[in-house]
């Protein structure tokens, strides 16, 4: 009992069953969830990172500024005047095609990405529409009559790239949520064998197995308490905030900490069959399955793009 086995080494490789979650956003390892894949079809946030995002944001708000303080309509509006060169005229295009072509290009990629799933949904009404600002302002630059949308495409663009940095943030913290998760459980286990001990890693546990869990010791697999009376803090599983009692015939879950006491327990579940691996699916799959608000959102982006698609093609 002298040893003291603490739960510091958690980074390891030991339990690869459980430690690396499924989840389905960008820059993460994407699993098979069976019917959920067919549901998820083409994740909009596939190869999107939130740096990436950061980046565009910025550079895409940089791009904006000139597009903005040069338009005709806002110096109108406002009731000041931009300094005037040869060429001044052509600014709001310039850098209205520059944050079209940086920024609003990840939108015409999800596009195609859902056209491809058919399965239209709010990329494509955001790449619809910022795709027929671009051709009709380029064309209203090149004599065509009308007013030019140069800085409500920027606008647009900018805001869009904003809302999509600020999702991509909530989706990577949930995901590392469910990483510290995996971290609770330890590389090794103290299995009893015959009349003595034997540290195994946690994949080779099997059910039926007895293990020794020393005081400050991980709980490496769920299981029933065959001798021994403890305290376990659940705190990161169940949430209650005070140590549990354990004593014979109790259950005890893998990821929790033991406290003063050693217990003997048997396993009833390993990798994939713990309470522990339960609760990492439930939030992978809740992130991978598309919610009722997000699905009326897509239905209500297909009809605005095949409205929108229709009176764009039909003449006047």
């Amino acid at each position: 009992m002298a040893e003291h086995e603490t739960h510091g080494s958690m980074h390891h490789d030991g339990h690869a069953d459980v430690s690396n979650p499924p989840t389905t956003e960008a820059g993460h390892e994407q699993r098979s969830h069976g019917p959920h894949d067919a549901q998820a079809g083409h994740d909009r946030h596939a190869g999107h990172s939130v740096e990436m995002f950061r980046k565009k944001f910025w550079g895409t708000l940089a791009l904006s500024i000139p597009t903005l303080l040069w338009s005709p309509t806002l110096q109108q509006w406002l009731h000041y005047t931009m300094p005037e060169f040869p060429g001044s005229r052509y600014i709001p295009a310039l850098f209205g095609t520059l944050v079209f072509a940086y920024g609003g290009w990840v939108f015409i990629q999800g596009a195609r990405s859902e056209l491809a799933d058919r399965r239209p949904g709010m990329m494509t009404l955001i790449s619809l529409a910022i795709t027929v600002a671009f051709l009709f302002s380029l064309a209203v630059t090149f004599g065509f009559p009308g007013m030019d949308l140069w800085w409500e495409l920027a606008t647009l663009v900018t805001i869009m790239i904003l809302g999509h940095w600020i999702e991509m943030k909530s989706i990577s913290q949930a995901q590392g949520a469910v990483k510290e998760l995996a971290k609770l459980l330890p590389a090794t286990a103290v299995r009893i064998v015959g009349d003595g001990t034997e540290d195994v890693p946690i994949s080779a546990l099997k059910e039926k197995d007895v293990v020794l869990i020393r005081p400050g010791a991980s709980v490496p697999a769920d299981g029933t308490v065959r001798d021994g009376t403890s305290e376990v803090n659940e705190a990161m599983i169940t949430g209650e905030s005070l140590p549990v009692k354990k004593t014979v015939n109790a259950r005890v879950i893998a990821g929790t900490v033991n406290g003063a006491g050693s217990l003997r327990v048997e396993v009833t579940g390993t990798g994939e069959r713990t309470a522990l691996a339960g609760i990492m699916r439930l939030v992978a799959d809740a992130q991978s399955t598309r919610s009722h608000a997000q699905a009326l959102a897509d239905r209500a982006a297909f009809a605005g793009s095949s409205r929108a698609a229709y009176f764009w093609g039909t003449p006047t």
